[in-house]
């Protein structure tokens, strides 16, 4: 017996892997500083958690409706209509299990076998999986560090075909941090309508933004390009409630209906205590962002001064989301021991080995040659964890 083609190609989550193999080294007894994986060190706020905790006392323990709890949808279009400038009502909304199974259930309603899909490198990466899995072909636009890791319309027009139904988009952008402005947007905005494909606009950095940079949601552009948007975003970046698994996508009703189809046959509907917790996240005080922003302006500026003091390493500063890309291709061929370094797996294996400090290759991001590091973690943690990774580095000639 076989396993179906489609799942032949596909492999486990790069962070997700480099994540279990830093839990089971940690369970193991052995001190590993953990700049893998996308997560706050904050504990959920504790107004939400309290809403929680209510369902549970009330016995909100059943299902919901399969696209999530009315009040929550209302919740989400009053933030996206306050905040982000974009006009929604409940039936163009649907609550899943995680901004992640937002975006799966999206392309698969969207592509058929064949269908091309474009999104820059770096990437998340889970959006090539996600097209292939959908049967359809990832384009891979690459950028670089001196532009900010950034999708231009030069490049994203050379990369449209006959059979280009989809843009990826993801403002701010992991891994890299990237940030785009209003004009950058309306930019690509023009390529996207004068070719007719539809935008899955990944927001889920979107309240993690820093210094002068003002996020700007794809679906504001104009009338045109909202009815060609699916909107996603979520509750685990920003509210520290990654485990609760609660994202969203908004968008026009017949893609949304069909998102809900999918969910069905799936997962159904979120966890009940979570929406329930979501609803208080959104309509609840907001200062808890606020601090958590300063927070990591100071643990963006610490890393990224003490990254770019060592020798052979370059870093764009990010202006959104949580992770620094440095570029460590300067370092390559270079040895320690019984360590040789000649890619950025090899980087990520030897800080792991060497420094006990885990990092994710670029590779997995579609950027070789560079490595992804979560400043997420707490400030005394990073501290460790530079001094930890100068050490090692220092070690190799």
């Amino acid at each position: 017996m076989t396993l179906s083609k489609r799942i032949s190609g596909i492999e486990i989550s790069p962070t997700m892997k480099v994540a279990q193999q830093v839990k089971e080294m940690q369970a193991r007894g052995e001190d590993v500083i953990d700049l893998s994986v996308g997560e706050l060190d904050y504990s959920t706020p504790p107004n939400v958690k309290k809403a929680a905790q209510r369902a549970i006392d009330q016995n909100f323990t059943k299902y919901t409706i399969n696209s999530g709890m009315v009040e929550l949808r209302e919740a989400i279009c009053n933030k996206l209509k306050q905040e982000n400038g974009v006009d929604y009502s409940p039936n163009q909304i649907i609550v899943s299990n995680g901004a992640k199974q937002s975006i799966f259930n999206a392309i698969q309603s969207i592509i058929d076998d064949g269908d091309e899909v474009i999104f820059s490198a770096p990437f998340w990466v889970s959006y090539p999986e996600m097209v292939s899995l959908a049967q359809g072909i990832p384009v891979v636009v690459p950028t670089d560090e001196e532009s900010g890791f950034k999708l231009t319309p030069a490049g994203l027009k050379k990369s449209i075909t006959s059979r280009t139904k989809l843009l990826i988009l993801c403002n701010p952008s992991n891994p890299a941090g990237s940030t785009y402005s209003q004009k950058e947007l309306e930019e690509i905005a023009k390529i996207v309508d004068e070719n007719n494909i539809f935008v899955i606009s990944d927001e889920i950095y979107e309240k993690i933004i820093y210094d002068e940079n003002k996020f700007v949601s794809f679906a504001a552009i104009n009338k045109r390009i909202k009815e060609r948007t699916i909107l996603i975003n979520g509750l685990s970046k920003s509210y520290a409630m990654t485990g609760w698994r609660i994202g969203y996508a908004a968008g026009p009703e017949y893609i949304i209906q069909a998102m809900n189809r999918i969910q069905s046959h799936s997962t159904s509907n979120a966890s009940s205590i979570s929406q329930a917790a979501a609803v208080e996240a959104l309509i609840g005080t907001q200062d808890f962002i606020d601090q958590m922003k300063k927070d990591f302006v100071k643990r963006r500026d610490y890393m990224y001064n003490e990254l770019t003091s060592i020798d052979g390493i370059s870093c764009y500063k990010p202006g959104g989301a949580f992770y620094l890309f440095p570029n460590v291709s300067a370092l390559f061929k270079k040895s320690a021991g019984e360590y040789s370094i000649h890619n950025s797996i090899d980087m990520a294996m030897y800080l792991l080995s060497a420094a006990r400090v885990s990092v994710v290759p670029g590779s997995a991001f579609g950027s070789e040659g560079f490595i992804r590091l979560s400043y997420s973690a707490s400030m005394e943690k990073l501290e460790e964890a530079v001094k930890r990774i100068k050490m090692a580095l220092g070690k190799l000639f």
